[in-house]
């Protein structure tokens, strides 16, 4: 099936999702909604995790101290 903007799967033809609708309007099914929190929590999920595994342990600490050297330099 084919995605729509927010990931969703979506019918590929008319015919589809006509259907789709129509099952919708009834009660069959209900519809999936996400608010936009939901879909940028889901995806900085998945994507946190996908950069953790590309970086390697020595960026990662390049990373870190780089983090904790701002965290730690701000001045109240």
């Amino acid at each position: 099936m084919p995605k729509g903007p927010h990931g969703e799967k979506r019918p590929a033809d008319v015919i589809g999702t006509a259907i789709k609708v129509a099952k919708i309007a009834t009660g069959e099914i209900e519809e999936e909604l996400m608010t936009g929190k939901e879909y940028a929590r889901k995806g900085g999920l998945i994507g946190g995790k996908a950069r953790a595994e590309k970086l390697s342990p020595k960026r990662r600490k390049e990373i870190a101290r780089k983090a904790a050297k701002m965290r730690w330099s701000k001045k109240i």
